[in-house]
């Protein structure tokens, strides 16, 4: 996984999400929406698939804020 907020694909998002058990529920364009929970709480993720270019660091603060698990969890290195 990249380190930071810099770097993540849409890819490494959806591995991430898919490690934390959130499964595809529909797209819509290119926007793909995940739902699975975390700590019993139900969420929502949408992903914005922009190709191999790298997500800006402002859209995966969103879908880290959407999916409810911390950011440490996130920017791990390693």
């Amino acid at each position: 996984m990249p380190g930071g907020y810099y770097n993540w694909t849409f890819n490494d998002v959806v591995r991430f999400l898919k490690d934390y058990k959130f499964r595809h529920n529909y797209t819509e364009g290119s926007h793909h929406y995940y739902i699975g929970s975390y700590k019993g709480k139900f969420r929502q993720v949408c992903v914005h698939f922009h190709g191999k270019r790298a997500l800006k660091p402002r859209t995966l603060k969103g879908i880290i804020a959407q999916s409810g698990i911390p950011k440490e969890k996130w920017l791990k290195k390693g």
